[in-house]
Parts: structure tokens; C-alpha cells; sequence
């Protein structure tokens, strides 16, 4: 059985229109603090209004395309700081961002998950406003222990990465492709936080099908590719020195962020997103077929986050908690059902109906988590 961080006690203390940009339809008479509503489509990124007051924004996000969508939110700095993945074709997202610092921000919608998107600026008035806090200082410290748990896994990702891509350049196929999961684990269980940095994801984590136009298939993934399926090529040895400077820079980005509450409750419902989209369906590792391995990265990630706001959901409303902690140990139960040794069974060796009580499972855990952002922002 693994070490839960919610479960157990072995825990890490711790956005002009068409292709061009995103359209506003301003409207005079809206409340300036509600929610703006957003368009998606192929082609398009509409948004009921481009400006929003210092503080929380909700978003509510509408994909009327053909294509799976996403919507992102970036600081100046090309940092993200909001984002909704994997929107599927008539389905609509709503997620709370913190905004509290005024200037200019971008949107950014993503019909098919790649490249750029469809970026227009969004601007934030008013002064500053305070981030979501808490009079007993639970939420301070919710943020200060997770940025722990980022920090450990931080460096458990640099060092595992070192090791994989050492392995590989000696040419040690069988014992790159034992580590790979291992070392892509501790991606997979901060990768809200280390998706946030501009290029640096779809370099080190992006499938050979979403990278922006332009870019080269580099990181994990064509690694990945390399060691299962066309084995290793001239340039894979230059293909892992790239990635572990990418994921030395990651890293020290990683560590120097700061993060807020309402980041945490986004967090963990966005890991759970990403298992349900990407990790139940065996699409994100199409070679090695670890996915499972990435499922409970992410799960682990996701409990981390929920530990973190433990105190402060203890005190604010410890029925959702319960139901949270019920629900994870279900999900959990369920997991473990495909372990083998210290990992897991291949994505391919998965029935049907293994991957509907997975699915099942996940899907009664993640309607619970979805709400904890609620219960932050209104503090």
C-alpha cells in the first residue's frame, strides 16, 4: 500500500477575433466583480467582458467547437495563473482565479491543446486586493506546507531526471525504461505548478501531437518513444541533455513561486481532471503504457494539496472533508487493485471494466474537491 499524504502519516510536511485573438462582448450594464463568461470554439475566444476588478474572478467556460479546448490565464510574465484543461465539445468549466494584483494579464483559449492559443489582454483595475486568508492562519499555512511538498518532489524530479537521462545517453535501455515512471512521477504530482512556466511544459511533458507549431517533440515523451518503440536515435542522447536543463530550470522556478490558497484547491481538482482525460484513457503514455503510474502521481499530488488545507477545512466544513477522505480511500482501494511490486500493471493489461471502476471512482472523489476552492475564496 502506498503512503498517502490524506490517508496515512508518512506525509511531505511540507486568453480582434477569428485566429488572431480573443473577442469581448463588452456589456455596460455588467456587474464589473461577476462572473465573465467565455466562448470557446475552434476559431474563437469570446469573452463577456476583458476587465475585472483587483480580487477572485470566476471564469465560466463554454467549449461550442469540435475540438477539446482549454483556457489558461497568464500573469505578465507569461506565468500561468489560471487555467481550465481538457474542455471537451459542448461541456462548460467554471474555476475561481486570484487576481489580486492589478495591470494587464492575457486569455488564452487552446481548440485542440496546442501551441499559443488564442490569446487576446485582459486587464485587472482597482488597487490590490488581498489574497483569501484566514483569521486562525490555517490557509497561511495550507500554502506554506505545500510549497514544501513542491519543493521535495522539486527535487526528487531533478535527481531522478539526472539518473534517467544519464541512462540513456550510456545507451542502458532496460534500466532507463525501469526508471522512467519513477522519475516522471514527481512531474506528475506537482504538475499544476510545473505547468505554469511558458514553454518549459510542453518541452519537458508535451506528446508529439500537442507542442506548438514550431517547436520541437523533445522531454519524457520522446524519450519515451525512443526506448519502447523506435529504440534510441542519433540525437536521443542530445534529446536528454535538453531535458534535464529544462527540468534544472523547472525546478528552480518551481521553488521560487509563490503560491496562494485558491492555487491549492485549483490544483487538486485540475490533477483529477488531468487523470480523467488523460491518464484513465492510456493516452498519455502511449509507448510505455505506465499511465497507471501517472494516475496515482496525480492522485498523490491532488491528496497533498487537500492535506495542505486540512486544518482549515477541519474548521470550515469538516463534512466535506469526511466525504473527501471516504472518497479517496474508495479511489485508493481501487488503485491498488493494479499494483504489481512496487508500480503498477501496464495501461494494456486493464479490462474494461477495470477502467470504469477506476473512472467510477475518481469521478465520485473529484465531485467533492471541486468545491473546495468554493469554500476557500469566501473566506
Amino acid at each position: 500500500m502506498r503512503a498517502r499524504p490524506l490517508l496515512l502519516t508518512a506525509a511531505i510536511a511540507a486568453s480582434a477575433l477569428a485566429l488572431t485573438g480573443c473577442a469581448a462582448e463588452d456589456d455596460a450594464t455588467a456587474d464589473p466583480g461577476g462572473a465573465i463568461t467565455v466562448k470557446a470554439t475552434d476559431t474563437a475566444c469570446e469573452l463577456s467582458r476583458t476587465t475585472a476588478p483587483a480580487g477572485q474572478v470566476k471564469f465560466i467556460v463554454t467549449n461550442t467547437g469540435s475540438k477539446v479546448n482549454e483556457f489558461y490565464v497568464y500573469a505578465a510574465d507569461d506565468r500561468v495563473v489560471g487555467e481550465v484543461e481538457n474542455i471537451s465539445p459542448g461541456l462548460t468549466r467554471d474555476f475561481l482565479v486570484d487576481l489580486s494584483e492589478p495591470g494587464t494579464y492575457q486569455t488564452a483559449c487552446k481548440p485542440g491543446m496546442a501551441g499559443d492559443g488564442i490569446r487576446a489582454d485582459f486587464t485587472v483595475t482597482g488597487s490590490a486586493a488581498a489574497a483569501p486568508t484566514s483569521t486562525d492562519g490555517t490557509l497561511a499555512a495550507a500554502v506554506a506546507k505545500y510549497q514544501a511538498f513542491v519543493n521535495h518532489e522539486a527535487d526528487e524530479l531533478l535527481e531522478d531526471t539526472t539518473k534517467f537521462v544519464a541512462l540513456v545517453k550510456a545507451g542502458k535501455v532496460d534500466e532507463a525504461k525501469a526508471l522512467y515512471p519513477t522519475a516522471r512521477s514527481h512531474w506528475e504530482e506537482i504538475e499544476p505548478v510545473a505547468e505554469s512556466f511558458g514553454d518549459l511544459d510542453p518541452k519537458i511533458d508535451g506528446r508529439e501531437e500537442v507542442v506548438a507549431e514550431g517547436m520541437a517533440f523533445t522531454g519524457y515523451h520522446r524519450l519515451e518513444k525512443d526506448l519502447w518503440a523506435d529504440g534510441l536515435q542519433p540525437d536521443s542522447g542530445s534529446v536528454a541533455d535538453q531535458l534535464l536543463t529544462d527540468v534544472t530550470e523547472l525546478v528552480a522556478q518551481a521553488k521560487a513561486v509563490r503560491l496562494n490558497p485558491l492555487q491549492l484547491a485549483n490544483g487538486s481538482k485540475a490533477l483529477l481532471d488531468e487523470m480523467a482525460t488523460g491518464k484513465i484513457t492510456g493516452e498519455e503514455e502511449r509507448y510505455s503504457h505506465t499511465d497507471l503510474w501517472d494516475f496515482d502521481a496525480n492522485f498523490e499530488g491532488s491528496l497533498a494539496a487537500i492535506d495542505a488545507l486540512r486544518p482549515f477545512l477541519e474548521a470550515r466544513n469538516p463534512a466535506l472533508l469526511a466525504t473527501i477522505d471516504e472518497r479517496a480511500a474508495a479511489l485508493d482501494e481501487v488503485l491498488d487493485t493494479h499494483q504489481r511490486g512496487d508500480g503498477f500493471v501496464p495501461y494494456t493489461e486493464l479490462t474494461p471494466a477495470d477502467v470504469k471502476a477506476l473512472s467510477e471512482a475518481l469521478d465520485a472523489f473529484s465531485e467533492p474537491v471541486a468545491t473546495v476552492a468554493g469554500e476557500v475564496a469566501t473566506t
